[in-house]
């Protein structure tokens, strides 16, 4: 499944960023409310981005946080390629391509983010993820993920998967575009959003809910509490 993930991803890739605020109806809130939560102690923080692709969070991060240390990990190499097309050779930031589920991580962070990638692991994969996040993070440390989730029922998953279609046929995205987005949303493995907080609370995190969620579109943000085990 993870080769599967990484072939749509490279072929994609370069028209990747062009296509987000066509595919995502939300565009604006999503990502917005995802850079708004995210806090860290000092103008410098160590900041991983998990599953970064081209670097799009990242980015919006770099504005809130100019001084922040950014590691961006992604399966695809040829996203990454684009993540360094987007930074240039800022000092700053520095690229793994490799499986973030299984990469020997050496240093600690003061926040771990993610969008649009954790929802293609298997269920139990996402839970052991999200303790291996927990364990990366300082104390006091923050984890966002602004991702996808499932309905409750079939009825609200077939209804977002309705109304999502129907605005990105309306978004002046070429019919190839989208019928190869329908395709690569195929190979998703969504969660509710109340198992994913089931899943953090799990994982240790002390604090965690779903600070924004539209149709699909998800962002939850949590909290590494200060002295945890």
């Amino acid at each position: 499944m993870r080769d599967i993930v990484k072939q749509h991803f490279d072929a994609v890739a370069p028209q990747y960023d062009r296509q987000r605020r066509q595919l995502i109806p939300c565009f604006d809130d999503f990502y917005g409310v995802a850079t708004d939560w995210l806090s860290c102690a000092g103008d410098a923080p160590r900041i991983l981005d998990l599953g970064a692709g081209t670097g799009l969070f990242s980015s919006f991060i770099r504005s809130k946080y100019p001084n922040a240390s950014l590691t961006l990990i992604d399966l695809s190499e040829e996203m990454l390629k684009e993540a360094r097309t987007r930074f240039g050779d800022d000092p700053l930031v520095s690229y793994i391509a490799a499986d973030y589920t299984s990469y020997p991580y050496t240093v600690k962070y003061d926040a771990v983010i993610s969008s649009l990638s954790i929802h293609h692991l298997t269920h139990p994969a996402k839970r052991a993820l999200l303790r291996s996040i927990h364990e990366l993070l300082v104390d006091g440390g923050s984890f966002v993920n602004a991702d996808q989730a499932a309905g409750t029922t079939p009825h609200w998953d077939d209804y977002y998967m309705t109304q999502w279609q129907a605005a990105i046929r309306q978004s002046g995205l070429s019919s190839e575009a989208i019928e190869a987005s329908i395709e690569r949303r195929k190979v998703d493995i969504n969660a509710t959003v109340q198992d994913q907080l089931e899943w953090l609370r799990e994982a240790g995190f002390a604090d965690s809910d779903c600070i924004y969620k539209y149709h699909g579109f998800a962002v939850f943000a949590a909290l590494k509490s200060q002295g945890s085990c």
